[in-house]
């Protein structure tokens, strides 16, 4: 066995719970420093990794013990600072989505880390969830024909204990959910379709969460951050029944977002924070039929047409996610973040090639902003900017 690779993480407590998929000391990995502000956090992390893990509260500490990649679960709108540290140390990144909270942010590490040769992944594990690379398989076999059309649906019913009672409901901190949570679905759009926005409008407002109770602004003017295990509650439904917002809220409970996109498709984005139920549902449209999933689980169905008939439900033609590993059950979304950081730790290794890239992560902070400025200019449209060639055809 090569040797055993070391790994750190910046921000341990939320999506860098992650880093335990990567802390496996018998097949050549170890988590060995832990950076973070809440105590609660370092010691879930002792139970984790062992007493041995270096700790600190700052990250800069973190960087300094011989690591060969870093794992940041920080909040968005730190991804840049801490990103480019770690690009200037040296040491490849898996960077929780979304990759920034800007473009000129994401342009700034993709051009630094060009120029110092560092690997740097960005985590869109909706790549690699089963059903997401089961209707993306279907695409590229030709079963639908070419593709012409692409709508996302995503129904939210939580989105009032995740996303507005914290730093979520903040543009200063996330820019707006159609980027911060819409990343995601604007990144597999794109994929599937194999076509990236060049142009994005969009209409949105706060319809429901913008009149609740709120909490104080905190006398430091610090953001609030949730434990999502102990705050999501069944007792926030109606939406109307939620208290303790966010002091400030000025991002939107509800957007659609138009794409038009390379190749001629046209696209759209429908996100909604205040469903009953709680759901993604694609739909792409081909010139020889179309497909949609209900639901993202592994065994969600995903329904193909491709005879013409009147309505009817049920597809021509139904298909699930492939079976999961026991492990990838375990760890989470799906299987993909099993799926996702072993990638990265092999990325680590052998400068494997990627399902995940940081140029198609820029694009989707690309879209998610613009359209963020096109809704609160009133719908105008923006063109959504290219990369130099070179940052393009790079293998980060």
């Amino acid at each position: 066995m090569s040797k055993e690779l070391r790994i750190g993480v910046i921000g341990p407590g939320g999506r860098g719970r992650i880093a335990k998929e990567a802390h496996l000391p018998e097949k050549g990995s170890k988590v060995v420093a832990c950076c973070d502000i809440n105590p609660k956090v370092i010691d879930k992390c002792k139970e984790d990794y062992g007493n041995d893990v270096f700790f600190c509260t700052d990250y800069r500490d973190l960087l300094k013990q011989g690591l060969d990649g870093v794992i940041i679960g920080s909040p968005d709108w730190l991804h840049e600072e801490q990103g480019m540290a770690c690009i200037e140390a040296g040491i490849a990144i898996y960077l929780e989505k979304p990759f920034a909270i800007t473009i000129d942010g994401c342009d700034r590490m993709l051009k630094r880390a060009k120029e110092k040769k560092v690997k740097l992944f960005v985590g869109h594990n909706m790549r690699y969830m089963t059903i997401i690379r089961k209707m993306k398989k279907l695409v590229d076999d030709g079963r639908i024909g070419e593709v012409k059309s692409a709508w996302c649906r995503h129904f939210i019913n939580y989105g009032g204990d995740a996303y507005f009672r914290d730093w979520h409901a903040e543009q200063r901190y996330a820019t707006g959910l159609l980027l911060q949570k819409g990343a995601h679905d604007i990144d597999v759009i794109h994929w599937i379709c194999g076509a990236r926005s060049t142009k994005v409008s969009a209409f949105g407002n706060l319809a429901v969460y913008g009149d609740l109770p709120r909490k104080p602004e905190r006398p430091d003017g610090s953001p609030y951050t949730l434990d999502r295990k102990n705050e999501w509650t069944d007792e926030h439904w109606p939406p109307k029944k939620c208290t303790g917002m966010n002091p400030r809220i000025d991002v939107e409970d509800q957007t659609t977002m138009i794409m038009e996109m390379e190749k001629g498709i046209l696209g759209a984005y429908l996100q909604c924070h205040f469903t009953p139920d709680c759901s993604r549902n694609y739909t792409f449209i081909g010139t020889e039929g179309r497909i949609e999933n209900y639901g993202d689980h592994p065994d969600s169905p995903i329904m193909l047409w491709n005879k013409r008939h009147g309505y009817q439900l049920i597809g021509d033609e139904v298909y699930r996610g492939d079976e999961l590993s026991a492990e990838a059950k375990a760890a989470g979304h799906g299987g993909s973040d099993y799926t996702i950081v072993g990638e990265f730790v092999e990325h680590v290794r052998s400068g494997c090639k990627t399902t995940s890239t940081p140029q198609a992560a820029r694009y989707s902070v690309a879209a998610g902003y613009l359209a963020s400025m096109s809704l609160r200019e009133g719908g105008v449209p923006k063109v959504v900017p290219a990369l130099p060639a070179d940052i393009e055809k790079h293998q980060y």
